[in-house]
């Protein structure tokens, strides 16, 4: 990508781009957004809400700050990090971290008292759009996990269909009233992958490093798993297992996101070269032979054994197998507990979430009719 750069005393000024916002289970949505607003720019300044400030405005978020801060410094396309960024962006803030403007989706986000969080930097025109990723967000990714449904990896023609069960409350499909709540289908495309994507091949001289999992609601614990094994060469090869398999290791209702969502999520982290869409359980010969891979890496989670096998055999039988441990002990079991067990206040958050978007919806149309009346 060419920098956006113009000259200034004649030194190249480099245009700092800001995006802020609760981060909360950053999702491939998430990371969409942020890959949008840095191909705006040069550098992406990505501020972060405090959990009291998201209290205040939406309910409780389900990451703690350390593990959201963490998370959105583990995207690819991100620079910088603001911690504890205000909820309400303002020109000060801008002009504090010199960025010319601030990016956000084309969805609308409100405070407490239904205020837009960027009226201040859109009436001063340093404010810019980006699309909205449609078939994700957190709102969802919770409703999914309270309502612990399986319909969304669901196979043949169904396989991307979300959830129709109780969407007038968890806001969890396209039938829920509000556009942003609201999730409509997510229709993945080898287009969306190759933006993702650094479509960049291993050299000849890199030492090829190979995982494999479900990595499921990308969380803590995956990033920091990526880092201690990317820390074992040079390209970093992340296999991920499909959602037949991945439910019958995990059991019960899982995985939380479908096979494609779980694709982008990964390709996200800034620890990834590349990810093999459907990987095999089993480490095979010919997978490490396929991929020249040097290194096999596992974390500290059970292995099933597949047909009474242990599925790396054979990477330990050739002396290219090790375990780390990444010093996280957080799980997708351990995130979907958070939120069961706080069930009323994440159902609640999602259904005063909806509220207010319908309000400002109603604001909106009135506005259109009476510019109507006027024009008629």
């Amino acid at each position: 990508m060419p920098e956006n750069t113009n000259m200034q005393n004649g030194h190249k000024k480099y245009t700092r781009v800001w995006c802020d916002g609760c981060y909360d289970m950053v999702h491939f949505g998430h990371a969409n957004s942020l890959r949008q607003a840095k191909a705006l720019g040069d550098r992406l300044i990505v501020g972060v809400h405090t959990d009291e400030e998201i209290m205040k405005h939406k309910g409780p978020p389900v990451f703690t700050a350390a593990e959201r801060y963490k998370m959105v410094r583990g995207i690819k396309w991100v620079d910088e990090v603001v911690e504890g960024a205000p909820y309400v962006t303002s020109l000060e803030t801008l002009d504090k971290y010199d960025c010319e403007f601030c990016v956000h989706g084309d969805d609308i986000t409100l405070t407490a008292d239904g205020v837009d969080t960027y009226h201040l930097v859109k009436d001063a025109g340093r404010y810019r759009e980006v699309q909205r990723t449609a078939g994700v967000s957190t709102t969802d990714l919770v409703g999914r996990m309270l309502l612990l449904t399986r319909n969304h990896f669901k196979q043949g023609q169904y396989e991307y269909d979300v959830a129709k069960e109780h969407s007038s409350t968890m806001g969890q499909d396209s039938f829920a009233r509000s556009p942003w709540t609201g999730c409509s289908q997510f229709l993945p495309t080898t287009q969306k992958i190759i933006q993702f994507s650094d479509g960049k091949p291993p050299k000849s001289s890199d030492r090829i490093v190979y995982v494999a999992g479900a990595f499921d609601l990308f969380h803590v614990g995956h990033l920091d798993f990526l880092e201690k094994a990317k820390q074992q060469g040079d390209y970093l090869i992340v296999g991920l297992h499909t959602d037949p398999v991945v439910n019958k290791y995990k059991g019960t209702n899982y995985p939380i996101m479908n096979l494609h969502e779980r694709v982008l999520s990964v390709l996200a982290c800034k620890y990834v070269s590349e990810v093999v869409i459907g990987a095999p359980y089993t480490v095979t010969k010919d997978l490490m032979d396929h991929f020249n891979v040097d290194m096999v890496v596992h974390g500290e989670t059970p292995v099933m054994d597949e047909n009474g096998s242990d599925p790396y055999q054979y990477p330990k039988k050739v002396g290219k197998f090790m375990t780390v441990n990444s010093g996280n002990d957080m799980t997708t079991e351990k995130i979907v507990d958070r939120i069961i067990r706080n069930r009323l206040e994440f159902e609640n958050r999602n259904m005063k979430k909806e509220t207010k978007e319908l309000e400002v919806l109603k604001s909106l149309e009135a506005q259109r009719n009476g510019a109507l009346h006027a024009n008629a």
